[in-house]
Parts: structure tokens; sequence; C-alpha cells
């Protein structure tokens, strides 16, 4: 799959991230030389965990029959020492419907293994970039 990201000369730092049929507008905060017209690209990585929970959750509680009637996570983002190589990403989930507490800890314990949470901490990425 190629994501492609453009830039979008009418504004300072904005860029439109093209994924399949999909368009992000992306942009950096004001403080930090943008106009905050869109998330950052830490920003995009953090929901990026909170999205694979949600769909993660909804995906396993269809599959076995589990009442959930609403997802919701929040992430809350630390990066104060990101320099020094921590990064810090607290998820919350908020499950409505008629559930156990069996299967609200079995629900918990499906979440911490999304696909994206497991990228950011368990597996090697290598990122190469070349010019065109």
């Amino acid at each position: 799959m190629s994501i492609q990201v453009k830039r979008d000369q009418s504004q300072a730092m904005r860029h439109i991230v093209h994924i399949r049929n999909h368009l992000i507008s992306v942009d950096a905060a004001v403080e930090e030389g943008g106009a905050d017209a869109g998330p950052s690209p830490h920003d995009l990585y953090d929901a990026a965990l909170g999205a694979c929970k949600a769909l993660t959750l909804v995906w396993y509680a269809k599959r076995k029959n589990i009442p959930v009637e609403d997802i919701q996570v929040s992430i809350e983002r630390d990066a104060s020492a990101e320099r020094q190589g921590s990064y810090r990403l607290a998820a919350t989930i908020h499950l409505s419907g008629d559930l156990s507490d069996a299967q609200r800890q079995e629900l918990l314990a499906v979440a911490e293994k999304c696909p994206v949470q497991k990228l950011m901490t368990s597996v090697t990425t290598e990122v190469t970039t070349t010019l065109a």
C-alpha cells in the first residue's frame, strides 16, 4: 500500500495525506509554525493506537457475541521524555452494554493485543528514506 503526502501551499505547513480514497489534513501547531489546520504526525500516531484498540474490540465482541453497545478510547500522551527515548501513551477504554466483569476483563486483555500496540511495543520497524 502506498500513502502519499502532498503539500497544501495555501498554508505555511499544511499537507494532505492520501490513503486509498481518504484525505487527511495534517499540520503543525501554531507555536511550531503551522496553523493547526489538522492533527500533527504525533497526533496521528497516538490516534492510530486508540483507533486500533476500538476496532479490535468491536471485531472481537462481534465474533464472541459479547453485548458491547459502545466503545470509546481516550489516549493521553506524555512526551516529556521523548528526546531521552521514552514516549508514554495511556489508553482508557470506556465500554457500555450489559457486560459482566469477566467480559470487561476479557475485552481489556484483547485491547492490550491490538496490532498497532504490538507494532509500537514489540516489533522493530525499519525506515528507509530516499530522494526521488
